[in-house]
């Protein structure tokens, strides 16, 4: 699935990755490709992207939105530091 990583100050990640798993204000969530279109408010946590080199990559995000639906996956954070 495509994923892209973006604050209102730049482009943090944008590839492919094979899960995606987040803390929404609901609790936490992994999305894998095909899963059902969501869209959720996001919690102060790190988003972990777990590329399909088996990479990961972790963004420590201040709050914000993820959507996904059609294999793409959106992360919009307030802040984001790359940990």
């Amino acid at each position: 699935m495509q994923v892209d990583v973006v604050s209102a100050e730049a482009q943090l990640f944008s590839g492919e990755a094979t899960e995606v798993y987040a803390r929404s204000t609901e609790g936490e969530i992994g999305i894998l490709p095909g899963h059902q279109p969501v869209l959720l408010l996001l919690e102060a946590a790190p988003v972990r992207v777990k590329t399909t080199g088996g990479q990961e990559q972790a963004f420590d995000i201040g709050g914000g939105f993820l959507e996904f639906r059609e294999n793409h996956l959106i992360v919009l954070a307030e802040a984001v530091e790359s940990e």
